[in-house]
């Protein structure tokens, strides 16, 4: 809906002309962004960094729609019918708010790609520090390594020795059992010679009584005998 009136802007352009030069300004900016997300998220992200011809040719577009804005924003109040003014009052005000919507997007493009060029710088940094100090890191991994592969050794020779102990005290726990089985030998045996001392000692003297016993009966048949011979006589 086009609505001419007398009433013009700086260099006679009416507000008709006005809108719709800002609605072919919107378009074209809105397409401008879009073609700008394309290149940022497409596999090419130098594309999208170096884009600042098309980034410069949006942001001033928005700058012109915003121009337009404030001097439509002025020729609507000089609208005589209330209706009209009011209906040119919300176009204006719509144009107004795509533009600044646009700006967000487009200030949001910056805040990104600003963000991207930060982090390939810091990445060059890294990267040439990493150079440049490529053998210092070699000889930090080295000397980890080494450090990794002592602790190891130092576990095994512990594992090692834990295991020797082990041994060490299984062969003692066996020579202790041992001991004890000989000693309780032992004491079987002794026992068993202090049973036959015993035995031993009883039947000798049993043989010195029968002895004794032997020598009194024979001394007392010789005394007998002899007091038979005399008496017979």
């Amino acid at each position: 809906m086009a609505v001419e009136f007398g009433g013009t802007g700086g260099g006679g352009v009416t507000l008709s002309e006005m809108y719709q030069n800002s609605r072919k300004l919107l378009i074209r900016t809105r397409d401008g962004l879009e073609r700008l997300e394309r290149l940022e998220y497409s596999s090419s992200t130098s594309t999208a960094i170096d884009s600042p011809d098309l980034s410069f040719s949006v942001k001033k577009d928005i700058a012109q729609i915003q121009s337009l804005c404030l001097d439509m924003d002025r020729l609507w109040r000089s609208v005589a019918a209330k209706s009209q003014r009011d209906l040119w009052k919300r176009k204006v005000e719509q144009v107004a708010e795509e533009a600044e919507s646009l700006k967000q997007s487009l200030d949001k493009y910056f805040l990104r790609t600003q963000k991207r060029i930060n982090e390939a710088r810091e990445r060059a940094e890294l990267i040439g520090r990493a150079n440049g100090e490529s053998s210092h890191v070699l000889r930090i991994f080295d000397e980890e390594a080494q450090a990794m592969q002592s602790v190891r050794n130092s576990s095994r020779m512990l594992e090692e020795a834990s295991a020797t102990g082990e041994a060490i005290l299984f062969k003692y726990s066996e020579q202790r059992e041992r001991l004890k089985r000989a000693q309780r030998k032992a004491l079987d045996v002794l026992n068993t010679v202090g049973l036959s001392n015993t035995v031993l000692k009883l039947i000798e003297r049993r043989h010195r009584v029968d002895r004794s016993i032997k020598y009194a009966g024979m001394l007392f048949t010789v005394i007998i005998v002899f007091f038979f011979w005399r008496w017979t006589r």
